[in-house]
């Protein structure tokens, strides 16, 4: 079996008023255990336009293990309908990080809930999804 495809889906839009909507939200959270989007903080390390260097590290790492065939990375307006309607029939919330397998659906790897205890770190999130992706090995 191949290596998934890791998603990683923002809880933000990619348009313009999407990014300005998402700093207000972001500027304005008090509360610092449910951030507005912790895979934001991961990858971007908050507001920033740009990944941090420490997340292109993990995920260049996630890429070179072999743990994962590649890495995806979206925001919500920039879903497919495939996504879109998994997203929904599962309930879940956004952010969440999603695998995918050649010729298989998606799985739900970490919620909303689990991306907030990282607190933006992408190295624990990394060693995170390792340890998840190879105990899902076993789980078919």
């Amino acid at each position: 079996m191949s290596a998934p495809t890791l998603y990683i889906l923002y809880n933000a839009d990619a348009s313009i008023m999407g990014k300005l909507s998402y700093g207000y939200k972001k500027l304005t959270n008090k509360d610092q255990d449910k951030p507005t989007c912790a895979a934001c903080d991961i990858t971007h390390g908050g507001l920033s336009l740009d990944e941090t260097s420490q997340w292109k590290s993990a995920k260049a790492e996630l890429v070179e293990s072999g743990a994962v065939r590649q890495v995806k990375q979206f925001h919500r307006d920039e879903l497919d309908a495939e996504t879109k309607a998994f997203i929904q029939s599962q309930g879940l919330k956004f952010p969440v990080v999603l695998a995918q397998d050649d010729g298989s659906g998606f799985k739900c790897v970490m919620s909303s809930e689990e991306l907030a205890a990282f607190k933006g770190n992408p190295q624990t999130f990394m060693q995170s999804i390792r340890q998840k992706l190879e105990e899902s090995k076993g789980v078919s």
